[in-house]
């Protein structure tokens, strides 16, 4: 632990490793064909192999699996053992090119959303030698895309990679008019900021609705919450910081670049921000901090949640992307550079960003709708479900003086005339930074805030990518016609900025005005995410995905179908969960209370027959009455239900529970909160609030 350099990527079969394992002829050719694309030979690819086996079995490992991500959100791994047997009657130990190419897991196992019939059991796993081979528990991982018996995709990885290298084509395109001729790819880099709740493992193994559904599905505000602010960047905890640490050196020894932890603004809840790296990369590896994130919570004592708001009346935790795009040469493409001809390439990728979000900002919202950021988004603390820019007043301000044709006017101090060879110098920073924004510029990237906590940041940058490589298409198609370049690049600034600059909002998002003036801009307001999804499926973004080849349009109905079928199952298994608790324990807990009560309050009247109330006889009748309204709405969610049962339409299906089943929950919660608060700790079968977030 004392020397991270030598502790970091111990866990990798990284280039280093490579180097010392391979053959310099083969290590050579690996890395051609990464960068050309190109399919390895039998023979490299045995060399590989057996280097990676070798390496993996010096280090303890007796299984390798294909690592992927299937549409469920999380990963999987099927583990093979490397043994083989020998002529001898022994074993030998064995990992070939054939192997490490090529799995074959069962798909129908998997979601596919209506790509694969329940027999028809095929798939594949194909290497991606972009990402680092890694050990996990012993085990060999390999980084793998997943996909059907006829070619279709079902996983998250591969159309990613589709989109990276959509965006990529597209960027080359512009950045080869600018002269740029020296610069052979561009690079998707993401950081995604990940928010997460730790509270005492013995406390969440009490509460079934943590354990079965990530969230509690009752409990009232406890008396002190976030309100003092004093959580938010406080003295982190003795038992947190040796979660942090020991968090840390797994990640650092697996190549994960974890930089910055400190406690979030809700008791309870911490966040961990790791350097950027390539969008399939980040997106691995935040799968692998989840996991690891889980598992080490679990050996303190500590129970980790990555629910989008697991506890109602304090703030949720969601998944900042922080996106970008880099050149081979080391090039930032979203910082403004020195010169008046990077200020201009630099403003023609930002406009792009404006078009691109504006156009596609159902897309947007639909990669952050899900059930448990239903619930996360347009709360006080998360960006409201509008999709909407920041770029701040400078950036703002350039943009208008060149869509207008005049002078930028910076602060009355300093006049210069808009053109090729007089655009002003922007600094880095050249604004201040907007935390209610869902896609804010922060001065060489954009923020995504919308994401929930424990999603796959896999389907934002998808389509992030795609959207702005479309855009820079449009762009491109424009420029290589032209007659004189630079006038036409400040045209292409000025006409994109004024019709799309609907969704620059440089105010604050959470307040009641922006709402307004959202709607009479006529931008999206799509409130949930059964509103949100059937647009996944227009015919808009069927012609956008399949231009760039990153879906097909059955891929495209099957990942809406997909979605859609997920937000159903949470929300079934959530009130069923709620029907359970109320049945078996809130109501059985609370009856006898009301008779302890009952039973006190006439002892005391048997004294006393003049006494017409009591906090006894009072209490009993209120405890009575909720147990009525609650078993009266506990019957009404199982029949809504039950009636959901025969709703065959998948997406009225889900409208139905977003708009029928969920406010009966909600109805129900807040009758057994009420209960919470009037029943006796010592009748009270659940940990309270108060209980929960200062566990630790």
């Amino acid at each position: 632990m004392n020397n991270i350099p030598e502790l970091f990527g111990i866990n990798v079969f990284n280039d280093k490793a490579m180097k010392e394992k391979l053959p310099k002829d083969v290590y050579d050719e690996l890395k051609k064909s990464i960068r050309s694309s190109e399919d390895l030979s039998i023979e490299v690819a045995n060399a590989v192999a057996e280097a990676m086996k070798d390496w993996a079995v010096e280090r303890g490992a007796t299984h390798y699996t294909h690592w992927f991500q299937p549409m469920t959100g999380i990963t999987a791994e099927k583990h093979d053992s490397f043994i083989s047997p020998s002529e001898d009657g022994g074993i030998v130990m064995e990992f070939s090119g054939k192997e490490l190419i090529k799995g074959e897991p069962d798909a129908s196992s998997f979601p596919s959303g209506g790509l694969r019939a329940t027999f028809e059991a095929r798939g594949y796993t194909a290497w991606d030698p972009t990402s680092y081979a890694f050990l996990k528990d012993g085990v060999l991982c390999i980084p793998t895309a997943f996909c059907s018996f006829s070619g279709e995709v079902l996983d998250k990885k591969t159309p990613l990679l589709r989109s990276m290298d959509a965006v990529e084509t597209q960027a080359l395109r512009i950045l080869g008019l600018f002269g740029n001729e020296k610069v052979s790819s561009v690079i998707t880099t993401v950081g995604p900021e990940q928010e997460y709740f730790l509270i005492d493992k013995s406390v969440f193994e009490k509460r079934r609705d943590l354990v079965l559904c990530g969230r509690t599905l009752f409990g009232a505000k406890p008396p002190k919450g976030q309100e003092l602010e004093d959580h938010y960047f406080g003295a982190i905890k003795p038992r947190v910081q040796a979660f942090m640490k020991e968090l840390d050196t797994e990640l650092w020894k697996l190549g994960i670049m974890a930089k910055t932890e400190h406690n979030e603004v809700a008791p309870g809840q911490h966040e961990l921000a790791p350097i950027y790296t390539t969008a399939n990369i980040a997106c691995d590896h935040n799968q692998i901090t989840m996991e690891y994130m889980k598992k080490i919570a679990d050996k303190h004592g500590l129970a980790c949640l990555l629910h989008e708001r697991p506890f109602d009346g304090v703030n949720g935790s969601g998944k900042h992307n922080n996106w970008s795009l880099a050149t081979d040469n080391g090039t930032n493409l979203f910082e403004p550079g020195k010169s008046p001809e990077e200020n201009i390439q630099f403003l023609l990728f930002l406009v792009a960003v404006i078009r691109a979000v504006d156009e596609h900002a159902d897309l947007l919202r639909i990669s952050s709708a899900t059930a448990g950021n239903d619930r996360r988004l347009g709360g006080n603390e998360a960006p409201p479900v509008i999709v909407s820019v920041f770029l701040g007043e400078e950036l703002t301000g350039i943009l208008e003086s060149i869509e207008k044709g005049r002078a930028y006017d910076k602060k009355a101090r300093e006049v210069l005339h808009i053109g090729a060879s007089a655009l002003p110098n922007l600094p880095k920073d050249s604004t201040d930074r907007n935390r209610t924004s869902p896609i804010a510029f922060t001065g060489n990237k954009f923020e995504f805030r919308m994401l929930g906590s424990s999603a796959s940041v896999s389907g934002p940058n998808i389509v992030l990518n795609t959207a702005v490589a479309d855009v820079l298409s449009d762009f491109a198609d424009t420029l290589e016609k032209a007659d004189n370049f630079n006038e036409a690049v400040m045209r292409i600034i000025g006409e994109t900025f004024k019709n799309h600059k609907r969704i620059v909002y440089n105010g604050n998002n959470y307040c009641d005005e922006w709402r307004e003036q959202a709607k009479e801009r006529g931008l999206l307001a799509l409130m949930s995410a059964p509103e949100a999804l059937p647009l996944f499926k227009s015919e808009k973004n069927k012609k956008l995905f399949a231009k760039h080849k990153v879906f097909t349009a059955s891929e495209l109905e099957s990942r809406y179908a997909l979605l859609t079928e997920n937000y159903i199952k949470v929300i079934t298994i959530e009130a069923q969960t709620l029907i359970s608790i109320a049945n078996r324990d809130i109501l059985p807990a609370a009856a006898e209370y009301c008779a302890v009560l009952t039973k006190a309050a006439l002892d005391k009247k048997a004294v006393d027959v003049s006494l017409k109330s009591s906090y006894e006889m009072d209490t009993a009748k209120k405890i009575s009455a909720l147990c009525d309204n609650l078993h009266t709405e506990v019957a009404q969610m199982k029949k809504c239900l039950s009636e959901s049962a025969d709703i065959k339409c998948t997406q009225e299906r889900a409208e139905f529970f977003s708009s029928v089943v969920c406010p009966a929950m909600e109805k129900a919660r807040l009758t057994i909160d009420e209960l919470e608060s009037v029943v006796a700790a010592k009748y009270w079968p659940f940990p309270i609030y108060s209980d929960i977030l200062f566990s630790v």
